[in-house]
């Protein structure tokens, strides 16, 4: 079973479609005149203010191959760790520890497990990756940090869409922003060069302890002809919960190199 694997590398896969959506250079704003700066900052200001969050997941991921459900315990440390765990049927299948400095994870069913720094990642998937990439992904912001590029919008979608004035040369990169509460509706990510697209809607936004905070991601990953779909459902969602975040690989399991 490769759960952990596709649910921690899916969101790190950038694609295209060629198809992307032509979107429309409306004139139209909502309500009072905003400027895209002034958008980026209230994006930025949502960003979660608690200094751990624990969550029970619904994990729900699809390919051409493959078609499973698991649970999921999550507990993120803010800027320092992200643990999962994840059970299949009540029995644990899989478990992942990451920090600024090193991903890790190991699987029951195959008996492998993986160490490498994000280095190692970005060789493996041709792109960038961080550890605060990965974080912001999970709680509704911005991959990337709007503060260290110049943005414009469109209204699009019922949402302000900001765009890279200048787009990097390996993916395009979009991001619809709600124009209530100011977090993500989606942010998607387009390879020029790469038949491959990242598209991460999030829905069902609720208040929780005075943080706007999705309760379902929605995950779409292209790749040539494959595709795979994740669905994460957050159940009990708590704040500032001491806890800990236990990881070791058992004996006699395989290390995966990758190349």
């Amino acid at each position: 079973m490769r759960c952990c694997r596709i649910v921690l590398v899916l969101l790190l896969v950038f694609s295209s479609c060629k198809s992307s959506k032509t979107v429309s250079r409306s004139a139209a704003m909502f309500g009072k005149k905003m400027s895209p700066a002034k958008v980026s900052k209230k994006h930025i200001a949502t960003l979660l203010d608690k200094q751990t969050l624990e969550a029970k997941l619904k994990v729900a991921y699809t390919t051409s191959k493959h078609k499973k459900k698991i649970s999921v315990k999550l507990r993120i440390e803010k800027d320092t760790i992200i643990w999962l765990n994840a059970t299949y049927a009540g029995l644990l299948v899989a478990r992942a520890k990451i920090t600024p400095t090193k991903m890790s994870y190991y699987e029951k069913v195959s008996k492998t497990h993986f160490e490498g720094d994000f280095t190692i990642m970005r060789k493996f998937l041709g792109a960038e990756v961080s550890f605060s990439q990965l974080q912001n992904l999970l709680l509704g912001q911005a991959i990337f940090d709007l503060k260290q590029q110049k943005y414009e919008f469109i209204i699009n979608e019922n949402a302000y869409l900001l765009l890279p004035k200048k787009q990097d040369e390996l993916f395009n990169v979009f991001f619809w922003i709600n124009p209530t509460h100011f977090k993500l509706d989606k942010q998607e990510l387009i390879s020029r060069k790469k038949n491959q697209l990242l598209q991460v809607q999030y829905k069902n936004y609720a208040l929780i302890d005075e943080e706007r905070f999705p309760k379902r991601i929605e995950i779409q990953a292209k790749e040539n002809r494959n595709s795979t779909r994740v669905i994460i459902e957050y159940r009990n969602i708590i704040f500032n919960k001491k806890f800990s975040t236990p990881y070791r690989v058992p004996r006699g399991y395989k290390r995966i190199v990758l190349k």
